[in-house]
């Protein structure tokens, strides 16, 4: 119980932390673009991802759009939502829903880094050995890193936050590709 406290307290600092640095540079940001004449919706871009996988007794269906504002050629932050339906024939079915805020960095034009804190509510209704349901939110916060070709990216992003028992998602590392229009 103490260190499940100590976990709880770790990642709401960490979470706040990120929060806080996020907000002080758009802040700076924007104060920084202010006699700039660019209007807003200039450098706003809309996409994000969708995802299939279908296998023997196995569906995966997941749509996230999202938007970011491109603050200069080199950073942009963001916003995004996601929706994700899983389904193991004759086991469990899943819904995953929620937001995530979204930072990239391009270092070089082919190059993007990533930071994404992701909180998501999963819905578990279970079959098999037994019935069951389970409902919970899970925080997730993503370190990425892709290759950038025009308006798309594809790369590999690592959960910092995973835990092998969450059951929302089976690995720390995930596969991404990206869109943005």
């Amino acid at each position: 119980m103490k260190n499940n406290h100590r976990s709880r307290f770790s990642n709401r600092y960490l979470i706040l932390t990120i929060l806080f640095v996020s907000f002080s540079l758009t802040a700076q940001f924007q104060n920084r673009n202010t006699n700039n004449s660019n209007n807003f919706w200039d450098n706003v871009q809309f996409g994000g991802g969708l995802g299939l996988s279908i296998g023997s007794g196995y569906t995966d269906i997941s749509v996230a759009p999202s938007a970011i504002y491109n603050v200069n050629q080199y950073f942009s932050i963001g916003l995004g939502a996601q929706y994700t339906y899983a389904k193991q024939r004759n086991f469990y079915t899943s819904n995953l829903y929620g937001g995530s805020l979204i930072t990239l960095f391009n270092p070089l034009p082919e190059i993007q880094l990533s930071a994404e804190l992701e909180q998501l509510r999963v819905n578990v209704s279970g079959i098999s050995p037994n019935n069951f349901t389970d409902n919970f939110w899970n925080t997730g916060l993503f370190l990425g890193a892709g290759y950038r070709s025009g308006n798309a990216t594809i790369g590999v992003r690592y959960n910092v936050l995973f835990k092998e028992n969450n059951r929302a998602y089976s690995d720390a590392f995930m596969p991404f590709v990206r869109f943005y229009f």
